[in-house]
């Protein structure tokens, strides 16, 4: 259920996780990975819960289809895959690169104005090419290129200063708050630096999941819908061709999702279900058949799922485990 008046932000605590995936080898449970789950119904309202989805946390890279959204309200010109791009953590792909530079041009800026942090591409083959040849990292290839992009343009248009559009104090960071606490639906707890150099909100994951809901039930043509529509028309370029984000966005029709770092996943349907999943330990591996388990507690097909329900352990190049989530997600016995 959404009010016009941000609630009260979350408490900053240590979360009271609980088990959410289970790492099975040989029929043994080998390691428990800890984390929280939100599901939403139609209305807005807690269908399922897991762990602690009320503590503020940062929802890192699960937060860029809302500063997305501040950036068009602001009047930032951009749809399709360039506005998906702005929305992307990406993997670095020439697509990527070529769409970054795109942005800049329309902007009449140069990836030197650019704040983010250089690195290499975010994923593993296009990296590796990159060291193979002996290209250095680079503003342009690290995976929040497009949003920064973005950002300079929406300040430039705003008339808005450049060397300091990362100021957390900055015209463009404050607006983007202001989406924040409307679309969550709670005022931030803590403002600290992400890994690109942008200011990161912490908010709730319940939090996370009312935002994500909103944007994918907006009215055609509003600043939320636009963001919407350009990611799930343009999943490759809001994250990459081999990413399972953007898999999972072909897999269910109109489905929203984000990824983050440290385990974090947001997801929504365009009736306003959505979910919501923080990893404790941050791994990678558990994020997305936790995910699907809770998809599928919102009532998407499982068939749909399957693919997402979680990697294969390997011994000796066979087969001998996977992860499986935990019964509380999954009313089916964990298997082998």
């Amino acid at each position: 259920m959404y009010t016009s008046t941000p609630a009260a932000p979350p408490v900053v605590r240590e979360p009271l996780h609980a088990p959410v995936a289970h790492l099975i080898r040989g029929g043994v449970v080998e390691g428990i990975h800890h984390g929280s789950v939100v599901v939403l119904d139609t209305t807005g309202h807690v269908r399922f819960q897991l762990g602690d989805i009320e503590a503020a946390f940062y929802p890192r890279s699960a937060l860029k289809p809302v500063q997305a959204v501040a950036m068009v309200r602001a009047g930032l010109p951009l749809d399709g895959e360039l506005l998906s791009l702005a929305a992307a953590s990406h993997s670095g792909e020439e697509r990527h690169l070529a769409g970054t530079r795109r942005i800049l041009e329309l902007a009449g800026l140069t990836e030197d104005d650019l704040r983010n942090v250089p690195d290499l591409p975010y994923d593993p083959a296009v990296r590796d090419t990159w060291v193979r040849e002996g290209r250095a990292p680079s503003r342009l290839a690290q995976n929040c290129s497009g949003k920064h992009a973005a950002m300079l343009w929406t300040a430039k248009l705003n008339g808005w200063s450049l060397d300091d559009y990362l100021d957390p104090a900055h015209p463009l960071q404050q607006a983007i708050a202001e989406i924040t606490e409307d679309l969550t639906g709670q005022r931030i707890a803590r403002v600290t630096v992400d890994g690109c150099g942008a200011p990161l909100f912490s908010v709730s994951l319940h939090g996370l999941a009312r935002a994500a809901a909103r944007i994918n039930t907006a009215a055609p043509g509003t600043p939320e819908a636009r963001v919407a529509d350009a990611m799930r028309e343009h999943a490759e370029m809001a994250s990459g061709s081999r990413r399972d984000v953007a898999a999972l966005m072909r897999a269910v029709p109109g489905l929203l999702a984000k990824d983050g770092f440290e385990g974090v996943q947001v997801a929504a349907l365009p009736d306003g279900r959505a979910v919501a999943v923080k990893i404790a330990d941050g791994a990678n591996r558990a994020r997305i058949p936790v995910a699907a388990a809770a998809l599928a507690r919102a009532g998407v097909e499982p068939e749909l799922l399957t693919p997402f329900a979680g990697e294969a352990l390997l011994g000796g190049g066979e087969p001998v485990g996977s992860v499986r989530v935990a019964r509380a997600l999954d009313p089916l016995p964990v298997g082998v």
